[in-house]
């Protein structure tokens, strides 16, 4: 385990507070609900979770000199994850509010804390060197800063010989941004696998069926693996190397969604960072997607049934 060089995730580390009302909000009115704090943000998730399947993973990012830094510090490091985190008195670790309806789905309010303020310099220039593969989330290139921290990152990382992967991160920041722009900096990244969403894909591309998003895609960048991640329909793969491939949802209950693309995307890279076998890596990582949406929170505790689906995963291969 040691010997392989690890997955570097860099971008956003943050204290997630997941709520979920038993009945309508109203303004001005009170409800009842289940909320859970913990650490959070979708770079450290996916590492998190490329940990969580096994293969060595490390963490760069910016927080505060607070609490809830240390904190989410703490949580990465019980994950076995390792974190190389700059930390500053001139901003608070970023916080993220989830809000999860009754049907399990959420909507973010995404604090702009130290995660955003990651400048080039601050970079740890031997573990992005010394990095297998480098992890970009779209969160780190929205605006600048950290924008050129992460296209530092990206460059440093790939000419040591890492792969890349780039997550594009959030529909409505795509359009706030504006979609030609946002393609203007996604362009000039040379990443080989982009984990996309459903919202995300429609909103890069235009086209509104998972097929010709995928097209759109595999044309704009043909150097790249793309993992359309579609929730129930599961997943849609097509790259160089790789014929297009549908692999099949879970049929888990969903519960909260916060988190699950994060989980599938460490998931997957865990598994194709080993064998570079696209389709045999999605399928580990649906199940893992699939655990994740029938429980509440990005990172809920391992257990019996977690451990289940990739031990059966691990013998079908």
């Amino acid at each position: 385990m040691s010997e392989r060089q690890p997955l570097v995730s860099l971008g956003d580390l943050t204290w997630d507070v997941l709520a979920k009302p038993d009945t309508m909000l109203l303004p001005g009115g009170d409800t009842t609900g289940r909320m859970e704090l913990s650490g959070g943000g979708s770079a450290a998730n996916l590492a998190v979770w490329a940990r969580r399947v096994g293969h060595p993973s490390t963490f760069v990012g910016k927080i505060g000199q607070d609490r809830f830094g240390d904190l989410a510090v703490q949580e990465l490091e019980a994950e076995d994850v390792q974190a190389e985190v700059i930390a500053t008195r001139a901003h608070l670790t970023g916080v993220i509010l989830a809000l999860i309806d009754r049907r399990g789905q959420r909507a973010m309010l995404t604090g702009q804390g130290a995660d955003w303020e990651l400048l080039p310099e601050e970079l740890p220039v031997k573990v992005l060197e010394g990095a297998g593969h480098l992890h970009l989330t779209a969160w780190s290139l929205f605006r600048d800063p950290p924008r050129a921290a992460a296209l530092a990152a990206a460059r440093l990382a790939k000419a040591a010989g890492a792969t890349l992967s780039l997550d594009p991160g959030s529909f409505q920041m795509i359009q706030q941004m504006g979609v030609d722009s946002f393609l203007n900096v996604v362009d000039g990244i040379p990443f080989d696998v982009m984990f996309p969403n459903d919202d995300e894909a429609r909103a890069m591309s235009g086209e509104h069926q998972h097929d010709r998003a995928l097209d759109w895609l595999r044309e704009r960048y043909p150097q790249a693996l793309v993992v359309l991640k579609m929730d129930e329909d599961g997943a849609l793969i097509e790259g160089p190397q790789t014929p297009r491939v549908h692999v099949p949802a879970t049929d888990d209950q969903l519960v909260d969604a916060t988190g699950a693309g994060d989980a599938f995307g460490g998931a997957f890279l865990a598994g194709w960072l080993r064998h570079r076998d696209a389709q045999k890596a999605a399928q580990v990582a649906v199940q893992v997607g699939g655990w994740v949406v029938s429980r509440f929170g990005a990172r809920p505790p391992a257990d019996d049934e977690l451990t289940r689906r990739l031990t059966l995963q691990a013998v079908s291969a």
